[in-house]
């Protein structure tokens, strides 16, 4: 039942008082009327008017206690990541002048620095912009181009593709090298320990001060910016890892998305923060180095894509996981036939969720009992989801259509003209196709649009067609995505060549690789004299889909191992 007492609603048109000297975010954000109702019912919701989230995430816990793992053996306890954040924060607005509302990038491997520089940029009031390691110059210089960003934090071993996209005006800080401009060889001239000095003060914001701009690929390939307040960033901890999760201080937190995927943000820094725990921040979080990992270091709460789940069950009896007690499983449909897997073996009842970038994190799930195999659950508390038609009319419990959710977060992209077509009447619609039973749990259907969903990422067919076209021989190209057992779907291209061009798969599996992340490569190309077309020239994407095609295939190239080998998951 919707809730009606208008106290648990805010007025998504009243502003708070900004704390961003660079306003560029704010004036940015979608029209009023453009955004979904916001619904704040749970106490724990009402957040005051003014706060910084990495403030409130630093400063609750113990300082003696650890928040940071690493397998090398490295720990920092949350002292000593409130000290780093400090003067990273110390070095970010004294020596490169960043000021509030200014957008950072931030792009390195998970690690513990990059976990810090998330913080100290949103303790400084400024906006993270954080992007995957993987992304090539292209990505990067869009998403620049996108956010405005002027400034620059990244692991040293990251650095040339964001070198190489030359994105005009961006002042690159790296850390982890020995140059003397190094971040972390900055720190530690910037500030004497101990010195009164050596403190940050936290940055008044607002709690609708954007804190983080999050992107996401769109069917149209263009990534979209979803821009998150400092609420948001605390609201996704007190209603799906508070009351689902429900995690406790002496938690391990690991998982495979890394902090540029808003599910590996939540799972790995704000959920476990939040609790007083820990995290293990795992540099490669394939499913051959999460059993180990979690074997050594206790790990008790995980966050992984079900592919990983599936290929964990192969190599479940060498390794000790009987210190688990959380395993989340989202960033694609979680067949039931793998759950009951999982459960036979390890006892352990994946808690299934469906989330998505443009609401930071997940808000449809259950756990313990309330779990049905072959469903994704119920509304988390704090949420509300309802299926409905097109024209936005909700429909009978049993019958199929599109998932609509709201909550106290909500999608505002970052001047984008397609907000109004992921919020309707004050609804988010997901792109996603679900049922109702009627019993009130939520059962997935299939995407609503083009979206490719393999092994946990969402990939933009459109995107890597774009990035075939780029090649100078090939003439014109459809990407769709097929039916895969042990990933959900795998990328397939067709392709027409120009006349007298060689076809030769790999080299253009290799050219997409050095446009796109990896993972967004074609596992195949097939290449073809003709796409299949109606009589009017609409291109018949049903007809690739489903194998048919007019009998040009001529040549075909299927992937390596390696182009998936780190299952990763992606809520977008």
């Amino acid at each position: 039942m919707e809730p009606t007492d208008s106290r648990d609603a805010i007025d998504t048109a009243r502003p708070t008082t900004s704390a961003h000297v660079d306003t560029f975010a704010r004036d940015h954000l979608p029209p009023p009327g453009r955004w979904p109702e916001l619904r704040f019912d749970l106490p724990g919701l009402h957040y005051p008017e003014r706060l910084n989230c990495a403030a409130e995430l630093l400063d609750h816990a113990d300082p003696g206690r650890p928040v940071f793992r690493t397998p090398s053996g490295d720990l920092w306890t949350y002292g000593d990541l409130s000290t780093r954040v400090d003067r990273i924060a110390h070095v970010l607005t004294r020596d490169l002048g960043v000021v509030p509302g200014n957008r950072v990038l931030l792009r390195g491997p998970t690690t513990p620095w990059l976990a810090a520089c998330w913080l100290a940029v949103l303790k400084a009031g400024a906006v993270a912009v954080t992007v995957l390691a993987q992304q090539r110059p292209h990505e990067l210089a869009t998403m620049c181009e996108i956010a405005r960003v002027g400034h620059a934090l990244c692991d040293i071993r990251s650095v040339d593709d964001l070198a190489k996209a030359e994105i005009p005006g961006l002042r690159i800080t790296t850390y982890g090298g020995d140059a003397p401009d190094d971040l972390l060889n900055r720190i530690d001239r910037r500030v004497s320990p101990g010195t009164p000095d050596e403190r940050y003060p936290a940055v008044d914001t607002a709690t609708d001060d954007v804190a983080l701009i999050a992107f996401t690929s769109g069917t149209t390939g263009r990534p979209k910016g979803c821009m998150h307040f400092h609420r948001d960033v605390l609201a996704i901890a007190d209603t799906f890892s508070e009351h689902v999760l429900r995690p406790h201080a002496d938690d391990v937190f690991a998982g495979s998305p890394p902090l540029g995927f808003t599910f590996g943000l939540g799972g790995l820094v704000v959920f476990p923060m939040r609790a007083g725990a820990s995290a293990l921040l795992l540099e490669q979080a394939g499913p051959k180095q999460l059993l180990p990992a979690i074997a050594e270091h206790r790990v008790s709460v995980l966050f992984t894509a079900p592919t990983a789940y599936r290929a964990m069950l192969e190599e479940l009896d060498s390794y000790d996981t009987s210190s688990l007690r959380r395993c989340v499983a989202a960033g694609e449909n979680l067949p039931a036939a793998t759950w009951q897997s999982w459960h036979e073996r390890t006892g352990l009842r994946l808690i299934n969720g469906i989330g998505a970038t443009e609401l930071l994190h997940i808000f449809i799930s259950a756990a313990d009992d309330d779990i049905r195999p072959g469903t994704t659950g119920v509304p988390v508390p704090g949420w509300h989801a309802r299926v409905q038609d097109e024209n936005g009319e909700p429909v009978p419990d049993g019958e199929p259509g599109l998932l609509a959710v709201r909550g106290p977060v909500g999608c505002r992209y970052l001047a984008d003209p397609r907000q109004s077509e992921y919020v309707r009447d004050g609804w988010n619609i997901t792109g996603d196709t679900y049922v109702r039973d009627a019993d009130g749990y939520f059962r997935y259907v299939a995407r609503a649009d083009d979206m490719i969903i393999s092994a946990g990422y969402n990939i933009a067919g459109p995107e890597v067609e774009d990035a075939l076209l780029r090649h100078p021989d090939v003439v014109e190209t459809a990407v769709v995505g097929l039916p895969d057992e042990t990933r959900g779907q795998v990328v397939v291209a067709y392709a027409v060549l120009r006349a007298g061009a060689r076809r030769d798969p790999e080299a253009l599996r290799a050219f997409v690789k050095s446009e796109l992340a990896p993972y967004k490569c074609p596992r195949r190309i097939v290449f073809m004299d003709a796409l299949p077309r109606t009589a009017t020239g609409k291109l018949q994407r049903y007809r690739l889909r489903t194998g048919v095609n007019p009998g040009h295939t001529e040549s075909s190239s299927v992937g390596t191992e390696s182009d998936l080998r780190s299952t990763q998951g992606d809520l977008a």
